[in-house]
């Protein structure tokens, strides 16, 4: 008796996990490069009532009577597959079309995430909506290693062509990489100050700004990317931390192999499915119930045979 007592109840519990999860998914419909996730169960060990035995000359052989004790939570699932992409127009925004994450940082830790919904702060410097890094590569060509926004960099017409540190033959360590900064001035062949017009970033990362007539490689976005995406961590704010279970991350250039291509005034929107969600819960509802159910008839078989003393 019990034993399906704690059936109902092991069963009660997996199934509130599993809401909460369906929940969460939900609410982040609208979330910007929201990743959904699902609840896997698992039986718990049983009990053997009698062993299976072996066929004889006379008699055949019998299988093993277990009783089931419960059911637990086996896995919570990421799915990471591509959310559609949606237009907005601000030239900061930025979203991956395939594999890879941004590579953010505080300067204390490093973090990843799909979310491109990036801004300019006070020092031209690219960040996220807490303030977190983006993080590339310069052209060293225009722009020293270390930005002052007192000393504008220099517009050369001759500079060389720009290389970045990153490429599919050099996977540098995410410690080599720089925030990336987009001047709001710089000086021309005649030492005048020129303001930024625009900036764009193309498929492939490559950032480059127009100051008055002459357009100039600022630097490069990078991108990471690992073995097992699905064991990152999420941290909150749509960022992600790796994992023993995700591997190292792999650092590259947008449109190089294994790594998506950047697309410029777009977001990842959320891939929460609301048909599966809202199927999934009508379901986890009735396996609620089901093992409430489970619960209350035992007790009232309980009850009977205490009623077996009057």
């Amino acid at each position: 008796m019990l034993r399906s007592l704690n059936s109902g109840v092991s069963g009660m519990k997996s199934n509130q996990i599993k809401m909460d999860v369906i929940g969460n998914n939900i609410a982040n419909v609208n979330t910007t490069a929201f990743k959904a996730q699902r609840v896997t169960f698992k039986d718990i060990l049983s009990q053997t009532l009698e062993n299976a035995a072996a066929p004889t000359q006379n008699l055949g052989g019998s299988n093993p009577k277990q009783a089931g004790l419960g059911v637990a939570i086996a896995s919570i699932d990421t799915n990471m597959n591509q959310g559609a992409l949606s237009t907005t127009g601000r030239a900061t925004d930025l979203a991956i079309e395939g594999n890879g994450f941004f590579v953010i940082s505080d300067g204390i830790e490093y973090r990843f995430t799909r979310d491109g919904a990036f801004t300019l702060d006070a020092n031209g410097s690219l960040v996220t909506s807490e303030g977190f890094h983006v993080l590339g590569s310069y052209n060293t060509a225009f722009l020293a290693d270390v930005y002052d926004p007192a000393n504008p960099p220099t517009v050369n017409v001759d500079e060389p062509a720009y290389e970045p540190e990153i490429s599919a033959e050099n996977s540098p360590n995410i410690t080599e990489l720089k925030s990336i900064v987009i001047p709001f001035e710089a000086l021309d062949e005649n030492g005048t100050k020129q303001k930024l017009l625009s900036f764009s970033i193309d498929k492939d990362g490559t950032i480059k700004g127009i100051y008055g007539d002459k357009t100039v490689v600022i630097g490069k976005v990078a991108l990471a990317s690992f073995q097992n995406p699905a064991g990152l961590e999420k941290l909150g704010g749509n960022t992600y931390r790796n994992t023993a279970n995700s591997g190292a991350p792999s650092i590259g250039l947008p449109a190089s192999s294994g790594f998506g291509t950047v697309r410029q005034g777009l977001l990842e929107m959320s891939n929460v499915d609301l048909a599966e969600q809202f199927t999934e819960m009508i379901v986890t509802s009735r396996a609620f119930q089901a093992n409430s159910r489970t619960i209350t008839t035992s007790d009232e078989m309980l009850q009977e045979l205490l009623n077996l003393k009057r």
